[in-house]
């Protein structure tokens, strides 16, 4: 799994009916860790033979146990390496599909081009998968093995918001410390969103997050009010701390926030303000400057819906994930107590540190 848009990957190798349900259970069980926030799916579509292809019967049952709640918050979903029998099976669907959810689907035909879409860098892509699109690409190119090297990555422009470090952006704005994109759509949200209701559970059109980015990284100013959605900055202020290079909490505090299960809940909210003390100063400050509003958005929970517990579900996959891979399952619940405890006792957890920098009064 990935970040607030968090990502599942399948593959298709069952046999039985018994083992159908068997995956149906288990996608219904994964999915329900995420379907409150915004969320994507992957599906590697590799494995699949004549031996072990579901009947559309058992597809077509299958679909309506995955209710509403499944596809609300639904971004995208991806398929990668699709056959004729995919394509044929989504045609065959389509009638009972809603046109809404039809728009989110998108063929992927090699690894490559999932770039274009998602972090490459989170994917943890099974050896089999990685080998078919050898095989594909290979096939493609006319039996000649697919060059594994890719283009230098562009250097980053002087105004770049998205996918640089907190220092380079520091220091591309004469010292400033909380980011531009940061303070813009938190000041906007802390006027206009506070009383939103599922404010940072919804998702925002995919291209439309895209124009935004681009506007921000090209030092072009935005103005969120030509949007006509309170969402659009949420989503933006998400996949900012999304797309950071090192998570706003750092890799090395990764196994300590995990080992916060393991803490006495009476000292659980001084463990947490200790691991914070090792932040570097620059990523203290930010992370201050975000609790502080999201404390905010908390106390108006009877309104917006979003208690400190339903902030850190959302927020807490996106300030920290480990150095290798994506955050697991097992590691989604530490990650969330601690996140939620930043966001329930903000002013205790903040309280000695750098006491001059109350950001959001």
């Amino acid at each position: 799994m990935a970040a607030s848009q968090s990502t599942h990957y399948a593959t298709t190798d069952l046999n039985g009916e018994a083992r159908y349900i068997l995956c149906v259970r288990y996608l219904i069980y994964t999915l329900d860790q995420y379907v409150e926030s915004d969320y994507t799916v992957v599906y590697f579509h590799h494995g699949l033979r004549s031996s072990n292809k579901p009947s559309l019967q058992w597809l077509r049952n299958a679909y309506k146990e995955f209710d509403r709640k499944y596809k609300k918050n639904l971004k995208a979903l991806y398929v990668v390496h699709p056959t004729n029998f995919i394509r044929i099976l989504w045609n065959i669907f389509q009638p009972l599909i809603s046109h809404k959810f039809g728009k989110k689907l998108t063929y992927v035909n090699y690894l490559a081009e999932l770039r274009d879409h998602l972090s490459w860098d989170q994917l943890i892509i099974p050896p089999d998968v990685l080998r078919h699109d050898e095989r594909l690409q290979a096939a493609q190119k006319g039996g000649l093995r697919p060059s594994s090297k890719t283009p230098p990555p562009r250097p980053p422009l002087p105004t770049q918001q998205f996918g640089v470090s907190l220092q380079y952006i520091g220091e591309k704005n004469q010292g400033v410390m909380i980011p531009p994109v940061m303070s813009q759509t938190v000041s906007y949200l802390k006027d206009k969103g506070l009383q939103t209701e599922g404010i940072f559970r919804r998702s925002a059109r995919v291209q439309l997050i895209k124009d935004v980015q681009k506007l921000y990284n090209q030092g072009k100013p935005v103005v969120f009010e030509q949007y006509g959605d309170i969402h659009v900055p949420a989503v933006i202020l998400k996949t900012f701390l999304r797309e950071l290079p090192e998570p706003l909490l750092t890799f090395p505090l990764y196994r300590q926030i995990q080992d916060i299960v393991r803490v006495e809940s009476s000292l659980r909210v001084s463990t947490c303000k200790h691991i914070l003390e090792s932040l570097p100063e620059h990523n203290y400050m930010v992370l201050k400057y975000l609790l502080c509003f999201l404390n905010m958005v908390s106390q108006q929970s009877i309104i917006n819906k979003m208690s400190p517990s339903n902030l850190a579900c959302v927020f807490g996959v996106n300030l920290s994930w480990p150095s290798q891979g994506s955050v697991s399952l097992t590691s989604l619940t530490p990650l969330n107590i601690f996140t939620e405890i930043l966001i329930e006792h903000y002013h205790t957890v903040f309280s000695s540190r750098c006491p001059q920098a109350e950001v959001l009064p």
